[in-house]
């Protein structure tokens, strides 16, 4: 977890004040990351994460195309978004 990134302005501290979670971390974005959240006729979709955010086993995604997700993070490292998020800190709250 060395080098993964956070979002810009942001402090993993504030991030673990925020949501209200002490263990947060920021987890490597080359991972399998699957927008799940549509209609059961939709065909899932793979998202490009930039950020991830892990918090147990949920996490928020940062996408290469700004947009915020949430989703489960699996023991495998993968994740499955199932939720749209306005900004980080709408997704934060939602936790």
């Amino acid at each position: 977890m060395t080098d993964a990134p956070l979002p810009p302005g942001w402090t993993l501290q504030q991030i673990r004040d925020r949501s209200g979670d002490q263990e947060a971390v920021a987890l490597d974005p080359n991972r399998a990351v699957t927008w799940v959240g549509g209609a059961a006729t939709e065909a899932k979709e793979a998202l490009r994460p930039e950020i991830v955010l892990g918090f147990h086993d949920l996490c928020l995604v940062k996408t290469v195309d700004h947009d915020w997700y949430m989703g489960s993070l699996y023991e495998d490292g993968s994740i499955d978004c199932w939720a749209g998020c306005n900004s980080l800190d709408d997704g934060l709250r939602g936790l």
